[in-house]
Formats: C-alpha cells, structure tokens, sequence
C-alpha cells in the first residue's frame, strides 16, 4: 500500500542577492516525502541545505516552484494561513536547541500547544509525555542552563512534536555534539519519529546516521538527487 506524501516540492528555485550579484542555490530541487519515512539530506556546507529546509518548512517562500504539505498547495497562501500550516503541521528541530532559557524543560514544550490554543491541561499531559518518551521526565522542572547539551536538545526534539506535525524537519541536529551523545540524540528522534508515524528530512553530516534513514539525497548543481554513501 502507497504512503500518501506529506512533503511534495516540485521544481523549487532560489536565488539570492549579493550586491551586484546574483546567487542561485536551488535551480528545479524536487522531493517527495512520505508518511512514516525519515531521508537524509547529506551535502557540501553552503550547498543550500538550510535554504531547501527553510522553504519546505514554509519559513521563506521559493522564487520558483511550489510546496506541497499534507496536500495543501502553499504557494498561493496568505501569511496567516501559511502560520496556520506551519503551526499545525510542521516541526523543526536546529543545530542549537534554541530553548527559552527562563522556563524549564516542561514549559518549553508546553508553550507551542498554548500557541496552538491547545487548553493547558491537555498540554501539560502531552508534554509530560513526550518528556518521559525522550528520558527526561526526572528533569522537567529544570531550566535549559540545569541541562547537559543532549538533554537540551532531547527538550527540543519533545517541543518539535509537541503539536502532533505530519512532517519533521531536522537541520544538523546532533552537529553541535559529541559522538556518544550524537548517537543518543539521534536514537530518540528516530524512535519518536517512528513512533509518531511522521515524515522526517533531517540534513546532516554525519553519514553513519544517515546510512540509518530510508533514503539518503543530496544536491547537485541546485536540485536534489539520490546520492549513496560509502
């Protein structure tokens, strides 16, 4: 049976402006997504990988092309809607955990449900939960500076789900760790990903997590192929 795609680009074009310059980085990149499946995007610094993400995350708009999630076309949307989209169906998880350093690890994944207007008690379950999914249910009363970098970052991952997304997008994020707890980090997300049934496009790396993903793509001259690592 065929997956339904949660994630379509078709044909996405950017181009940036330096000055006099003009820089192309995504020249016709083209991707499908399925529930359920986790692809690695392994590429060359400066390659375009944030800018490919941020597009498909509805962060930044192509110049060209369209974005495809859950069904809905993007393109068209006003800024509300795509907010909306964004609120509701998407997760982001960065290098840097980005936490709110005056509120613990229980009300970092609380507030995007509030956000939501999910009603607090009904938050505060689901926050709870996918605290103690990630092995963090003892430390949920500490703030981020009370947490090792991979607990952080496990924070981050529970707040990325926090309102049930259909698709994942992950930028290096086990980038700023050490191998063991690289390794950790990137165990929980696969098992929540997993679990939670999403799709996941994670860049990064590391190519002994992404040789673990069901697919591996890079980019090539602006657009996304297959790529096999060695």
């Amino acid at each position: 049976m065929t997956r339904p795609p949660v994630l379509v680009l078709d044909r996405v074009a950017r181009t940036f402006r330096q000055g006099d310059r003009r820089l192309t980085i995504l020249t016709g990149a083209s991707l499908t997504l399925a529930a359920g499946e986790t692809v690695a995007l392994v590429a060359p610094s400066g390659a375009g990988k944030s800018t490919l993400l941020h597009i498909a995350g509805l962060l930044e708009k192509p110049d060209g092309g369209s974005v495809h999630i859950a069904g809905t076309a993007t393109e068209r949307l006003p800024d509300r809607r795509r907010t909306r989209l964004r609120r509701e169906r998407i997760g982001f998880v960065y290098q840097y955990h980005h936490l709110l350093a005056e509120f613990t690890a229980l009300e970092n994944v609380i507030l995007p449900q509030l956000i939501a207007r999910t009603p607090h008690a009904e938050a505060r379950r689901r926050a709870r939960d996918l605290l103690g999914r990630v092995g963090l249910g003892a430390r949920e009363t500490h703030r981020p500076g009370r947490l090792s970098g991979g607990e952080r970052q496990r924070v981050a991952i529970a707040r990325a789900l926090a309102n049930g997304p259909s698709i994942l997008f992950a930028d290096e994020p086990t980038g700023n760790l050490d191998p063991l707890t690289a390794e950790a980090v990137f165990a929980e997300l696969a098992r929540l990903v997993q679990g939670e049934g999403l799709a996941a496009l994670v860049a990064t790396h590391n190519i002994d997590l992404a040789r673990r993903m069901d697919r591996v793509v890079t980019l090539l001259d602006g657009k996304i192929v297959a790529h096999r690592v060695s």
